[in-house]
């Protein structure tokens, strides 16, 4: 199906498979491209056209009905009749060739049907209706959305509004652009026919929507043709050096590619694993890049080795016997079979040493998997059929739907909530730009998959939708992490949800939200809410300006003398008692003290950080209990994330559990983090466990601790 992944030059499989069908070789589409690319070929009449197609079609559909594409190949043949290409072919040669590429990948009957009619609609006098008529709804839905596309003028950077009506064109059937991708590589190919300016603004769209969109939808083989011929168009010069790369290294005589496939071929042989181990070679950008990160290139670095089993358990057993047989460089090894790619792709990569120190990768993957890799939503078949058994078994009971594939659902979803085009559009340009996924993992096992860069704030509305509105900050691998925390590829991500139903997003949150998503979510909302937006962080600025309406006396100072009620007693007689201000210490706490200046004894917790200083430097202990007073004074601090109305919650918390609030100062917020700290007055010492339960309740709180104040003056 690839040139690099049928090498004529490498042997077969490793062992011997039960006998099939005879089957016609294999267009290979990359290899045609890299053929096309290296020298001129001869446009060859093709015989009997459409049993290319047929052939091509059967070969990944067996059974398949081929009587709508010979119906379909009559009305395209006798209705683009005359009409000829710049290229000064007929142009049924166009619609034929699309229809080819697609076979090749494996697209199912319906979408080569109206491929080989993509064009009647626009060019001909055949209308929808007539299509309608005589191959049904389904391929007129197909060809209106590929006329709709073939009208959309992309213009300069194409225009927002414009990018949008095509997203609307394809509806929610992907297969309308699968349609637009083939003909678009068709066109690439003969572009040579066409002024250079003209080439020139043809390939920059190409390289700025429609490869990206491409990669999105996982069509490589598609995507790395295209990146390869715009690369000839707007790089020309470089585009010649690589290619003499290419071509030199074609001619050593030493390969160590192929001798790292020997190797491979003989430990899976005797590990008797059946496996195809084939040389994969590089793509003229993929080798202009390594080339540009590396330097000097070397005989490895012109190509990869792909190794095709039958079971996704074969490849951790070839993973298995090529780390062990081998000498692996375990920095290049990825697991996209546990995790795959947003755009369906499955595979292990790793990497051997060869015995010259140069590093050979390696791809490994079922033969499934390498057909999806290869062709993405194309290889998905029909998604109006039925599920079979096998999915409906593996499904959880939700089928995924090959008409609107994970990222082709969101894109559609973003235009419909973006409050205007431009914000559409620009937030798709950021996303198509990004060229690097990080897999983030939920709690519960599930998965996100989001951009490098990500951050908590697109972590949340990745998984929440619009509810994320309510999220007040998160845990990162168990730790708690604000919202601008930026997340790394394996980390554990839980948004944290508050359960105020006014809860709102901030403005700021756009600051560090990366993904469409979330962008446009915090943006609809924003428009929807003039002079809204300030949400958590002017709540939490608010919290800090009013802390006089509860404070009713300054904090106490450090180890200052306080009225307490609760009186410890201690074992000097006359001595004055001062409970120590850097642990707070209150009754049923275990207690120590230590004299100090002025014969006064200080009192701490055992557990503080003081005991232990004074012992290290000497000071005697001094025995201390608590006397029969349950009455206590004690400071508390509550860290929280910035929400609406906390402040009031909090104390409102503290009064229901009977406590008096002494003082409290609230800390100016730092990254949507807020500190309080309260003096409180209890009745009952024994209800303090109870008031610090409480306020760790609050929506927005995490955490709520004894004050621990750092001092040096004993």
């Amino acid at each position: 199906m690839s040139a690099e992944a049928t090498n004529p030059a490498s042997p077969g499989p490793v062992t011997n498979t039960e006998p099939r069908r005879k089957a016609r070789p294999r267009i290979d589409l990359r290899r045609l491209g890299r053929a096309a690319l290296l020298g001129p070929t001869a446009r060859d009449r093709l015989p009997d056209a459409i049993g290319h197609v047929a052939e091509a079609h059967r070969a990944h559909h067996p059974d398949a009905d081929l009587e709508p594409l010979r119906r379909a190949w009559v009305l395209a043949e006798s209705s683009h009749r005359g009409q000829m290409r710049k290229s000064g072919e007929p142009y049924i040669t166009h619609p034929l060739a699309v229809t080819l590429i697609l076979a090749e990948l494996g697209a199912e009957t319906t979408t080569l049907t109206a491929s080989l009619l993509h064009d009647t609609v626009e060019d001909t006098e055949v209308t929808l209706d007539q299509v309608g008529e005589e191959f049904g709804a389904e391929v007129r839905y197909l060809v209106d959305g590929v006329t709709k596309l073939e009208k959309v003028d992309y213009g300069a950077a194409a225009e927002p509004e414009t990018f949008r009506k095509m997203l609307v064109a394809t509806g929610s059937d992907v297969r309308v652009m699968s349609i637009k991708l083939a003909d678009r590589l068709h066109n690439m190919r003969t572009l040579g026919v066409m002024r250079p300016e003209k080439q020139a603004r043809i390939a920059k769209v190409t390289r700025d929507v429609l490869i990206p969109l491409a990669e999105r939808l996982g069509v490589q083989a598609l995507k790395t043709e295209l990146e390869d011929l715009v690369f000839a168009i707007l790089h020309p010069e470089e585009y010649d050096h690589t290619r003499e790369l290419i071509v030199d290294n074609a001619s050593r005589a030493d390969d160590p590619l192929a001798e790292v496939t020997d190797e491979v071929r003989t430990v899976l042989r005797d590990a008797d694993i059946q496996a195809e181990v084939l040389i994969r070679p590089r793509h003229f950008v993929s080798v202009h890049r390594v080339a540009r990160k590396r330097g000097r290139l070397r005989g490895a670095d012109f190509g990869r080795l792909l190794v095709l089993v039958n079971e996704d358990a074969d490849c951790y057993g070839v993973l298995g016997e090529l780390h062990t047989c081998l000498k692996p460089v375990v920095s290049e090894f990825k697991d996209f079979i546990a995790v795959p790619k947003f755009n369906l792709y499955q595979s292990l990569h790793t990497a051997v040493a060869h015995t010259d120190g140069q590093v050979v990768e390696v791809l490994i993957r079922t033969h499934q998997m390498h057909k999806v890799a290869e062709a993405g939503v194309i290889a998905l078949g029909n998604p109006y059929a039925p599920p079979s058994e096998e999915q409906q078994a593996t499904s959880d009971g939700e089928r995924a739907d090959p008409t609107r594939p994970g990222w082709l659902s969101r894109l559609l979803d973003w235009q419909e909530g973006a409050p205007d085009p431009d914000t559409f559009w620009s937030t798709l340009r950021e996303d198509l730009a990004q060229d690097r996924e990080i897999t983030v993992f939920r709690p519960d096992g599930g998965t996100l998959g989001l951009p490098e860069g990500a951050t908590c704030v697109d972590a949340a509305y990745a998984q929440y939708g619009e509810d994320a509105h309510a999220c007040i900050g998160a845990r990162v691998n168990g730790r708690l992490a604000t919202l601008s925390t930026v997340l790394r590829d394996g980390d554990t991500v839980q948004p944290l949800m508050g359960q105020d139903p006014a809860s709102e997003p901030s403005r700021e949150w756009l600051e560090h939200a990366h993904t469409p998503a979330a962008r446009i979510a915090i943006q609809r909302w924003l428009a929807a809410h003039p002079g809204s937006g300030d949400g958590a962080g002017a709540e939490a600025n608010a919290a800090a300006q009013d802390t006089q309406t509860v404070r009713s006396a300054p904090p106490a100072a450090e180890d200052a003398p306080t009225s307490n009620p609760a009186t410890p007693v201690v074992d000097q007689p006359g001595a004055t008692v001062r409970l120590a201000g850097c642990c707070t210490p209150v009754p049923p706490d275990e207690v120590t003290g230590f004299s100090v200046r002025g014969g006064v004894v200080t009192v701490h917790r055992v557990e503080c950080s003081a005991v232990a200083h004074m012992k290290s430097v000497g000071r005697a202990e001094v025995g201390v209990r608590w006397g029969d007073t349950t009455e206590c004074r004690v400071t508390l601090v509550a860290e929280s994330f910035g929400r609406p109305h906390l402040l009031a919650d909090l104390t409102e918390a503290m009064a229901l559990e009977g406590a008096e609030i002494v003082s409290a100062t609230v800390e100016p917020p730092s990254q949507q983090r807020v500190r309080h700290t309260y003096t409180l007055q209890l009745p009952d010492a024994a209800h303090l466990p109870a008031l610090m339960r409480a306020m760790r309740n609050v929506p927005g709180v995490y955490d709520v601790s004894r004050a621990q104040h750092h001092t040096t003056a004993f």
